[in-house]
């Protein structure tokens, strides 16, 4: 099979295309036959540096990246009863840890995948995996959200803000987002009520009194959005750690400032997949490139410009 290997960390040019076999299945997983997956953030932070792959990977050598698909199961473990033969299926795999989803075919935990409903495309449901369920878990699993809220969705127009804001409005709170002005049009469409354009406002001047936040871009933004939460509300950052003065900070103001880490999760896809079946969540698929186009992927990605997601057709 078609598979994209990893020998050592390093610039997108390291992604190197292989003929390997095809993985053997466990009894709780089924054979995925992709169609389209999808990048992330995490994938090439995770290419470029060995405490990235060994993150995920540990001393394993060569690795294959990538946590996002969606396909047909050609095969099921004795054990599997969820899916059969030719079920179009999408799901996050294995994270964290090793998705290996950067091949023509994936061994996947039945567990971590559901089934793709019919009016979306492949390329839809590859998006709306590792981004859609992020945005799940930060702001239900995690955050709470809850009808009348006041949210602050910083990065509102990316992978995951895109998603974030669609869920915010499901859930029928008041939504703020922030981008540049050029995507405006288009975080507004998602769903927000307000857009700020973070290359010419400070945020904290133009708002205040927020229920919850969901920060993707950085630290530095912790800080700042402590000043716009009002007592008992929530910051919820997707990044990594959090520095403890900023920590301090939050816990002085009884802000509730914490990181979380997605987790693949078949029940939480089911719950997602139900909304897009039904156009509540849409997935926004800014550009699509070949499987031997990977490294261009790579590097659009790596602009941090990407409006919605990046998808690859295999």
């Amino acid at each position: 099979m078609k598979a994209i290997i990893l020998n050592e960390a390093g610039s997108a040019s390291n992604l190197k295309y292989v003929d390997i076999p095809k993985p053997e299945i466990k009894d709780d997983e089924v054979l995925v036959k992709v169609n389209a997956l999808s990048i992330n953030p995490v994938d090439y932070k995770t290419r470029s540096s060995e405490g990235g792959i060994k993150r995920f990977f540990e001393e394993e050598r060569p690795v294959i990246l990538g946590w996002d698909l969606s396909g047909k199961v050609v095969e099921a473990g004795k054990n599997v009863k969820d899916f059969k033969l030719n079920d179009e299926v999408f799901g996050m795999v294995n994270f964290p840890g090793k998705g290996k989803a950067y091949a023509e075919y994936v061994a996947v935990p039945a567990s971590h995948l559901t089934l793709k409903p019919e009016n979306i495309s492949y390329e839809q449901a590859a998006a709306g995996t590792l981004a859609l369920l992020t945005a799940w878990q930060a702001l239900v699993t995690n955050g709470k959200i809850k009808e009348g809220d006041k949210v602050l969705i910083h990065g509102a127009s990316g992978g995951v803000g895109h998603y974030a804001t669609q869920i915010a409005k499901y859930f029928k709170t008041y939504v703020i987002g922030t981008s540049s002005e050029k995507n405006a049009a288009f975080v507004l469409q998602n769903g927000a009520d307000q857009h700020i354009d973070y290359t010419k406002t400070d945020f904290e001047n133009e708002v205040s009194d927020v229920d919850l936040v969901l920060n993707s871009i950085s630290d530095a933004v912790n800080n700042r959005s402590i000043d716009v939460v009002k007592p008992g509300g929530k910051i919820v950052y997707i990044l990594g750690a959090i520095a403890p003065e900023f920590a301090q900070k939050a816990k002085d103001k009884n802000v509730d400032l914490f990181a979380i880490l997605v987790e693949s999760s078949g029940a939480d896809m089911k719950t997602v997949a139900d909304l897009m079946q039904k156009g509540i969540i849409k997935s926004h698929v800014s550009q699509t490139f070949a499987f031997d186009e990977m490294e261009k992927a790579h590097l659009q990605l790596e602009t941090g410009r990407t409006v919605g997601k990046i998808v690859i057709t295999v």
